[in-house]
């Protein structure tokens, strides 16, 4: 099969190019500053050359975006948005204009559209949709602004002949450099991957051979459509994460941070605390339904593999 990665040089485009080409897959990448083989330069915004390699392929796995893990200035959020709402809108457009349109557009999207929540799971069919919330920043709304706004842009695209899943994924876990994995461990590793703000909020995560087999799953069943989780069905509270992750590389201890500790590390990272503070409680639901079934449901294990495979230097 064809599949062609909008956005796909980051960390989970990485993962998922490497995971299809070992399946056989013929894989092309759109990247704004394309450097190897098999990638295709696109701006993200308007149509080009670029739109061929869509037509005629069979999957489209849009996962186009600036990162999140970034100061929430005006500036950034504003890049946040245009970057997904834009190339959304263009793929969709891509998509409409192909003479072969392909059979399915997965969209990126992400679990942080759920709300800041403890008491319950969020899943697909009764999950609470964020924004909304009291005792949380208002700012974290923006991130559910961008979620659903982002998922729009898909849904309501003329792509007739086109299914359309939207995925709403949490932290891809792989032992690449520079991705979420390598920041936490970095942390811990320094011994300060201890509880952050108490430790409570939930963190939901997916171990990175599971995402890509999720991928090809939903990319196989014809009778999926719309938002799906793309979560491993056992989220944990942070303090009991970030444990597990000390375990598994061997470290003794993990300071703690309050919330102000966090806001401070936060701006010397020039990241945002909503990275580190909201609780992400999101599970499988359709996935599960469907009858998916995890390699690494599970943290302590996935976070064993994740060490393992590092200390191996077996990537892939």
């Amino acid at each position: 099969m064809k599949f062609v990665i909008p956005g796909g040089t980051g960390q989970v485009g990485t993962v998922l190019k490497r995971a299809l080409s070992a399946a056989g897959h013929d894989v092309a990448v759109l990247s704004r500053h394309p450097a190897g083989p098999g990638e295709v330069h696109w701006d993200g915004a308007t149509l080009g050359p670029w739109a061929a390699e869509i037509d005629g392929s069979d999957v489209v796995v849009n996962l186009a975006g600036r990162s999140v893990n970034c100061r929430y200035t005006p500036a950034n959020l504003r890049q946040m948005w245009d970057s997904r709402i834009h190339s959304a809108r263009v793929v969709g457009e891509a998509i409409a204009a192909a003479g072969r349109p392909p059979g399915v557009w997965l969209q990126m999207s992400t679990a942080t559209v759920y709300a800041h929540r403890f008491d319950a799971a969020n899943d697909e069919a009764t999950g609470v949709i964020g924004g909304t919330e009291p005792d949380v920043p208002g700012y974290w709304g923006y991130s559910v602004d961008i979620a659903r706004a982002w998922e729009r842009e898909q849904e309501t695209a003329d792509t007739p002949h086109t299914r359309k899943v939207a995925l709403r994924t949490a932290m891809v876990m792989s032992p690449d450099r520079g991705g979420v994995f390598d920041a936490l461990l970095r942390l811990a590793r320094l011994g300060l991957g201890g509880p952050v703000g108490g430790g409570a909020q939930y963190v939901s995560w997916i171990h990175d051979r599971d995402f890509a087999r999720a991928i090809e799953f939903l990319v196989a069943r014809d009778d999926i459509e719309g938002p799906v989780n793309l979560a491993a069905p056992g989220p944990v509270p942070q303090r009991d994460f970030m444990r597990a992750l000390r375990v598994a590389w061997g470290v003794p201890v993990g300071l703690p941070a309050t919330r102000w500790m966090a806001e401070a590390g936060a701006f010397v990272l020039r990241s945002d605390t909503e990275l580190l503070l909201k609780s992400r409680r999101v599970v499988p639901g359709r996935l599960l339904g469907a009858g998916f079934a995890f390699e690494r449901p599970e943290w302590p294990q996935a976070a064993d593999d994740l060490v393992r495979r590092l200390r191996g230097s077996a990537v892939g």
